[in-house]
């Protein structure tokens, strides 16, 4: 099977900095694979790099297709989409205002509509908060809109950055359904980075490791999930 996305010796830098250092990563069609690693490894780097956010070296192949010299909107119109760390709502925008703008590369309303209802069925907190401005969500409404914004522009491959960064227990295993729903439902690759390992690696078919710009390890998750230093290093115990 060939890759839906795939990484080949990528390279970033700040400055000095040399922050990915050769990565490679392969996410096939239908699959959820995460990457982890501590703070400071490279992770969020690495999305930002496959969205266009930062330069790199190497290349990033969508759908057979290099894109690492695209712009990201470019990247959008291809299949690719992030709901990006820290969620980056539109604060004085509604939440309807801000799942729209994840629709900003079509036209066709009836169909822009029935997405906007799909998210709102995924999260009905949010369609009882369509006309809510977005700055005065809970964390946890905000990361809905942030991938409600993300899963308009009807993604083939779906970037989820620390989407339960900063929530409650319950709300995260809330989110983590929702994200296989959308991978089950709607057969949407999904790569993730994510400080909760454990769940990440339970959700995931595939993952990664990640450690000061470089992948360290790579499996299943559940082989993962089972791997003592793993475990040690990343899952508590």
């Amino acid at each position: 099977m060939t890759p839906i996305l795939a990484i080949e010796n990528l390279n970033v830098f700040y400055g000095s900095i040399h922050a990915l250092k050769g990565v490679d990563l392969q996410v096939f069609p239908g699959e959820v694979v995460s990457l982890i690693g501590a703070n400071g490894a490279g992770k969020t780097t690495t999305l930002r790099a496959l969205s266009g956010v930062v330069p790199c070296k190497g290349k990033i192949i969508l759908k057979g297709q290099e894109i690492q010299n695209l712009p990201s909107h470019q990247r959008v119109r291809l299949g690719l989409a992030q709901s990006p760390e820290g969620r980056g709502v539109f604060p004085q925008m509604t939440v309807e205002e801000n799942l729209d703008m994840g629709a900003f590369i079509y036209s066709d309303k009836v169909q822009i509509n029935k997405d906007r209802e799909f998210c709102f069925s995924l999260f009905p907190r949010l369609k009882e908060r369509r006309s809510q401005l977005a700055g005065t969500l809970s964390g946890g409404e905000q990361q809905m809109v942030a991938i409600s914004r993300a899963m308009m522009a009807r993604p083939e491959v779906l970037l989820l950055d620390e989407p339960s960064l900063g929530l409650a227990p319950l709300i995260v295993a809330q989110i983590f359904e929702i994200i296989k729903h959308l991978n089950e439902l709607k057969k949407t690759s999904i790569l993730l980075v994510e400080q909760n390992a454990r769940m990440a690696l339970k959700f995931s078919h595939r993952a990664y490791v990640m450690e000061t710009g470089k992948i360290t390890l790579s499996g299943k998750a559940s082989d993962l999930l089972s791997d003592d230093s793993i475990r040690q290093s990343y899952l508590g115990h």
